[in-house]
């Protein structure tokens, strides 16, 4: 399996460490292809984050047009944009390719592919609900960087990877994660 994943300037790059972390013990992923956005990297510094090196990753300027993620022929089956700004998502619902994250991605959508966008805002205007929509009806998935509770998770981390369990899992990818057992009934 062959995954783009952008990140982009929206708060939450803890979402991408994890989410990279996750593909990376995938043994069915071979092959990542990382887009920062232009403010990402401040954003990850200025979070403290550090993203995953690894001999699997290739690192693509977002400016790169010619990049081979830019083209339905390369044969991404994926892509994940995490954490996904609004201003990202609306760009992509648009179809507004000025960018090679936003390329990515309407290549991936004309080419029927998995999208996945992490929007990371609160709260939503109608802007972004619609943009969302368009996303939606384009193909492409919206994941809410809203973490669950049912696993009870006592760090900040442990809150976050139940959001990446959820992308890993909507990527078709089997790991070990938490699953709702439901109610065990009266006692």
């Amino acid at each position: 399996m062959r995954v783009i994943v952008a990140i982009t300037g929206a708060s939450g790059s803890i979402y991408a460490r994890l989410t990279i972390e996750a593909l990376l013990r995938a043994p069915e992923v071979e092959h990542i292809a990382l887009i920062f956005s232009d403010t990402a990297r401040e954003v990850v510094a200025f979070e403290g984050v550090e993203i995953p090196h690894d001999e699997r990753i290739t690192i693509y300027n977002n400016h790169d047009l010619f990049a081979p993620v830019a083209s339905g022929s390369a044969s991404y089956d994926a892509m994940v944009v995490v954490p996904s700004s609004v201003g990202t998502l609306g760009r992509i619902a648009h179809g507004l390719s000025q960018t090679l994250i936003e390329r990515a991605a309407d290549v991936i959508l004309k080419e029927r592919r998995r999208l996945i966008l992490v929007v990371r805002e609160a709260p939503y205007s109608l802007i972004h609900l619609r943009n969302m929509t368009s996303v939606t009806e384009a193909g492409g998935i919206i994941v809410p960087a809203s973490p669950s509770f049912y696993s009870h998770p006592t760090t900040i981390e442990q809150a976050c990877l139940t959001v990446v369990e959820r992308i890993i899992a909507l990527l078709g990818i089997r790991q070990p994660h938490y699953q709702w057992q439901g109610d065990k009934g009266e006692n």
